[in-house]
């Protein structure tokens, strides 16, 4: 069975905002090798569009990149949105019943499928299905923006701490 993480970067005071600050050297290879152990992820619309950045190369990008680019294209997304009418390569659009469609993608594979975006995270926490929440919290206040957590939350029990890199901490929760 697999396990429904939502992990993100986020401000000291618990915004997210992929504009505004960006992982350093050690904190993106650690990224590189999240996204390359994933099951799968499941996005809402907005961080789906955000991300689609890496289906196509830019001549620019460093060999890391690259590599991130690789592993994303390699995996397989679910994108959740009643809006899009058509999505990229490797990716299924859910439109209806994502309750269903998240308990059978539980069942169905083995590993961790990550959740990106918190209006997604926020619907599928109301439904009971996020096993665990990574926040990565970098040396950034940002004052206001989109909330990491996009409403309220059951109690958390923390698991797991550890530095990435040298800007950000990981905190690790499970509902408690």
């Amino acid at each position: 069975m697999a396990k429904i993480v939502f992990a993100m970067n986020l401000s000291l005071d618990g915004y997210v905002d992929h504009e505004k600050f960006a992982p350093d050297a050690a904190l993106f290879r650690h990224w590189i090798e999240q996204v390359r152990g994933l099951a799968g992820s499941v996005y809402g619309r907005g961080m789906y569009e955000v991300m689609r950045y890496w289906d196509e190369d830019h001549p620019e990008w460093t060999a890391d990149e690259r590599e991130f680019a690789a592993a994303w294209r390699r995996q397989p997304k679910w994108v959740v949105s009643r809006t899009l009418k058509s999505v990229g390569p490797n990716a299924t659009l859910v439109a209806d019943d994502i309750e269903a469609v998240i308990r059978g993608l539980k069942a169905r594979l083995a590993g961790e499928i990550a959740v990106s975006g918190p209006g997604l995270a926020q619907s599928l926490t109301d439904l009971g299905l996020i096993d665990e929440y990574h926040l990565y919290f970098h040396p950034v206040v940002l004052g206001r923006g989109k909330p990491f957590f996009a409403g309220s939350r059951p109690p958390l029990r923390l698991v797991a701490s550890d530095v990435v890199g040298e800007k950000a901490i990981r905190l690790a929760y499970v509902p408690a």
